[in-house]
Parts: structure tokens; sequence; C-alpha cells
């Protein structure tokens, strides 16, 4: 009896084990798959100016936004994971989340010390015991295992859920305003350098990175 209960113990810690190693490596995010974001600029054959942006292409017209911007050829990058690591957006975000997974951290950790320790009363008294009493406390133990699995995939569902949401939020704004500078400084087209392979190559006198980390920040600190 003891040796089916250690089993079930043994289980539940290797359970724990994996969701702290989850919780711990969530303070660091994972990189974001990277979305590519431009902005494009162009006319079609028939003269009508069009707009399109990389992750979602839409055709319109935009003759007065054309017009603001002055007819040019020029075309920059930003590598994605120094835009993503240098932007105090996604810093910020980071520290909320890191803020969010410790407290899951500690949740678990309570769940997971409250089992053991039952199970450990139990061991101690096991022997002494009716065979009526080692039934139900057996079975109270069970329903308290189940319920420790079930708080511990609820806490790696939010924290996944959580991540993802802030993800999306920063890119976000990353889009509105890397499309804002692109607008304001006569870009044609602004390309993402990804790890993934997006640009095989670019000049790096193409790479204006600093520049629009520069502007997002000061953007995102007046905003704040």
């Amino acid at each position: 009896m003891k040796n089916s209960f250690q089993l079930a113990l043994n289980a539940v810690l290797v359970i724990a084990v994996a969701v702290l190693f989850y919780l711990h490596f969530a303070n660091q995010p994972a990189k974001p798959a990277r979305k590519a974001v431009a902005v494009v600029k162009t006319t079609d054959s028939t003269g009508a100016a069009t707009t399109a942006t990389t992750d979602d292409t839409e055709v319109t017209d935009d003759t007065n936004d054309l017009a603001a911007v002055a007819d040019t050829d020029k075309v920059a990058y930003v590598e994605s994971s120094k835009l993503l690591d240098g932007y105090k957006g996604m810093q910020d975000a980071r520290k909320t989340f890191e803020a969010k997974a410790k407290r899951w951290e500690a949740e678990n950790k309570t769940m997971v010390q409250g089992f053991q320790n039952a199970v450990q009363q139990y061991q101690k008294q096991a022997e002494s015991m009716t065979a009526e009493q080692r039934a139900a406390t057996e079975q109270k133990l069970g329903a308290q295992q189940q319920q420790v699995g079930a708080g511990q995939q609820k806490l790696q569902q939010q924290a996944q859920e959580e991540e993802a949401k802030m993800t999306q939020n920063v890119l976000e704004r990353l889009n509105k305003q890397i499309e804002k500078y692109g607008k304001a400084n006569g870009y044609r087209l602004i390309l993402i350098a990804a790890p993934s392979g997006t640009i095989a190559y670019g000049r790096k006198d193409l790479d204006i990175t600093p520049q629009v980390l520069k502007y997002l920040n000061s953007e995102y600190s007046a905003k704040k």
C-alpha cells in the first residue's frame, strides 16, 4: 500500500517539476514567431495609389497618403531580435509577465507541498489505521492528487494565454509605429530581418534598426 502511494507521490512531483520548469522559463518568454512588419507604397498599372503591409496585404486607393510621401525608392530593413529586445514596450511587458509567473510558481509549490505533506502523514499513520480508515484516506488522497493535477494544467494554460496576449499587444503597437515611421521618412518598403531567414542578405547601410528603435522608444516613453 505504501509503495502504491509512493508511486502516486512521485508521479505528482514529476508533474510539479515540469510545471515549475515551464514557469521558470516563462520568465524569459520565448521569442515570438517573427511577424513581418513593413510599409509598402507603390502604384498599380492604372496609376492608382496602393498600400500594403507584409503581414496582411490590403490594396486600397490612398491618393492623399501617397501625395504626402515623396515618390522614392527608399528601402530598408530592421533586425527583429534587436528591435524586440531593445524596445522598452517589450521590456515592460516582460517584467509584468515575470511578476505574474512568480505568483503562479508560488501557487504551484503550495499545491504540491500540501499534497506531499498529506501523503507523508498517511504513511506515518497507515500501520495504526483500520482497513476502513486506510481506504477512506487513500480515497481522499486520490481526490487531492487530481485537484493538484487540474490546478497545474490551469496554471500552464493561464501562462500560455498571458504570454500570447502580451506578445500580440506589443507586435500590434510595433506595426503601427513602424508604419508611421516609414511614412514620415519617405520609405517605400521596410523589411524585417529575422532569424528564420526572411532576408538572406542586406547591406549594412540599409539597416535602420538603431534609428527605428530610437523612434519607437521615444514614442513609447511619450505615451506611457
